[in-house]
C-alpha cells in the first residue's frame, strides 16, 4: 500500500488549504485515517482522524483546530482530506496521513504513512 500526500503550502493568516491524501495498492478495508503534524522543535500531534466501527465512523480532532479543521474520506477513492480554514501561524509544520489498512482477510491490519506535506502560515 502506498500513500500520496497532496496540497500544502504557503497560506496567509485566516487563509485556507485542503490537504489529500490518496492510497492505492491491495486495499480491503481503512479502519482507521488520521492527520498528524510536525511543528519545528516539537513532536508529532495527532491533529484530526476518523475511526471506523459497525456503528458508523467517528470523528476527532486536537482541541486547537476544533471548528476550523474538517475532516473526511472518500470510500470510492480510498483517499482522506483535510479542509483547514482560519488558519493561524501555529498551524504551521509539516503534515503526514496515516492509515490502517487491511489488505485481505488473511492479513491483519497495518500502519501506512504518506510523506509529509508542508503547511506554511505566516504574512
Amino acid at each position: 500500500v502506498q500513500l500520496q500526500a497532496s496540497g500544502g503550502g504557503l497560506v496567509q493568516p485566516g487563509g485556507s488549504l485542503r490537504l489529500s491524501c490518496a492510497a492505492s495498492g491491495s486495499i480491503l478495508s481503512i479502519n482507521f485515517m488520521g492527520w498528524y503534524r510536525q511543528a519545528p522543535g516539537k513532536q508529532r500531534e495527532l491533529v484530526a482522524s476518523i475511526t471506523s466501527f459497525t456503528s458508523g465512523d467517528r470523528t476527532n480532532y486536537v482541541d486547537s483546530v476544533k471548528g476550523r479543521f474538517t475532516i473526511s474520506r472518500d470510500n470510492a477513492k480510498n483517499m482522506v482530506n483535510l479542509q483547514m480554514n482560519s488558519l493561524k501561524p501555529e498551524d504551521t509544520g509539516v503534515y503526514f496521513c496515516n492509515l490502517v489498512v487491511q489488505s485481505s482477510y488473511v492479513t491483519g491490519p497495518r500502519s501506512y504513512w504518506g510523506q509529509g506535506t508542508q503547511v506554511t502560515v505566516s504574512s
